[in-house]
């Protein structure tokens, strides 16, 4: 079984930055993709980005193209998010995710972390 644990949200200014950290264990993680997908309250959880285990190929959502850039060392299974640049509308519960190939949509990912709240105000 695939446990994911993430670490480094908070609380920060707009304009500021945050480093999200996720380690993974168990089951086959080292052969999945691992990602970020982001939820507020009365909303869906959303795409935020991916890297695959193969190639590192990476997936952004348009949202944060250019501003966050996610990357994996792949010996100790985890997958960071370093956020720059960061607006309100980026406050949201972060989660971890983890699923085989392309994995974009809720419905690819396999294995969830338990989130990490980030909050960026004005």
């Amino acid at each position: 079984q695939v446990q994911l644990s993430e670490s480094g949200g908070g609380s920060v200014q707009v304009g500021g930055s945050l480093r999200l950290s996720c380690a993974g264990s168990g089951g086959t993680v080292s052969k999945l993709t691992l990602g970020w997908f982001r939820q507020t309250p009365g909303k869906e959880r959303e795409f935020v980005a991916i890297i695959t285990y193969s190639s590192l190929s990476t997936f952004y959502a348009d949202s944060v193209k250019g501003r966050f850039t996610i990357s994996r060392d792949s010996a100790k299974n985890t997958v960071y998010l370093q956020m720059n640049s960061l607006v309100p509308e980026d406050t949201a519960v972060y989660y971890c995710a983890a699923g085989p190939g392309i994995a974009t949509t809720s419905g690819d990912i396999h294995y969830w972390g338990l989130g990490t709240q980030v909050t960026v105000s004005s």
